[in-house]
């Protein structure tokens, strides 16, 4: 099968003060699609980039880096929810669709869901692959250590210091341990060369920042489960959950509880916390089915 044409495009959106200049791939034609990397250390783009060209035979599909984030140097915005909502809206004015679909991935579900409750006719439905609201330490450790994550986020964030910190932390054995633990469902797909692609993200200029805010919870986009269902209340597109199979047992815990509003329809997929990047054409496939 022929792929679909892939180009990238620069997008210069005014971002928390700040002119920001965005890289956005465009893949396929057809009807509009907004495919949202999920935020983390190791991501960008690209990550979506194989969803995408099963998508292009019958979308057009435009896959945005998050500012902060991503396989180029970073633009140094203040690093919180409001900077993310900001840039999504200015992305939706620059890029107004309508879109057949919104896809997001992880903690990108909160933002996505935020600005389709502005306006529930920019999309026709979403669909959130292993949707994320709570950061790697809260999650692991519990809000009631809120000052030490803002501490640890302080250190990271510091001149010299921060960046030595950084480099222990996103090194390519501890990049190789944290997905084979819970970023991808099987090891042998966590391989030297996806290690090496991973690590190369992290060592883009200003990376630290991104990182650390969301670690930390810096970025979670609500603070608390109840918050997070309500996005999900009120007039909104249909929405469907693609729940991994083997997602960690807190965060598949979160996914469980946003199914059981009633408010979204669950699908069961392969993988963990990044199945549209180990699994993308079983993902792409129950989006279609849907």
């Amino acid at each position: 099968m022929v792929e679909p044409a892939h180009a990238t495009r620069t997008l210069n959106l005014d971002v928390a003060g700040t002119r920001v200049s965005i890289p956005c791939d465009v893949v396929g034609h057809g009807p509009e699609a907004l495919l949202l990397p999920a935020l983390s250390s190791i991501s960008a783009r690209s990550e979506m980039r194989a969803l995408a060209k099963d998508l292009g035979h019958d979308h057009r599909c435009l896959v945005p880096d998050w500012p902060g984030f991503g396989d180029q140097p970073r633009a140094r915005v203040p690093m919180n929810p409001a900077t993310l909502h900001a840039f999504l809206d200015a992305l939706l004015a620059a890029l107004p669709g309508p879109y057949a679909l919104g896809i997001a991935a992880g903690h990108a579900a909160g933002y996505l869901v935020a600005a389709a409750r502005k306006d529930p006719r920019r999309f026709r439905r979403l669909v959130l692959v292993a949707p994320t609201w709570r950061g790697p330490l809260p999650t692991a450790m519990g809000p009631e250590r809120a000052g030490l994550f803002r501490a640890l986020r302080r250190a990271v964030e510091a001149p010299f210091l921060g960046d030595v910190l950084y480099r222990i932390n996103i090194s390519p054995p501890v990049i190789g341990r944290m997905m084979r633990a819970h970023v991808y469902a099987d090891p042998a797909h966590v391989t030297p060369g996806v290690i090496a692609d991973k690590h190369a993200i992290t060592r883009q200029p200003g990376g630290r920042f991104g990182t650390a805010a969301f670690v930390t919870g810096g970025l979670d986009p609500v603070g608390t489960r109840e918050a997070f269902l309500e996005l999900f209340a009120g007039e909104l597109p249909p929405i469907r959950v693609l729940r991994p199979e083997r997602a960690p047992r807190r965060s598949g815990a979160e996914m469980d509880a946003l199914v059981a509003t009633g408010r979204v329809v669950k699908e069961i997929i392969p993988g963990a916390l990044s199945p549209h990047e180990e699994y993308a054409g079983e993902v792409a496939a129950a989006i279609r089915a849907a």
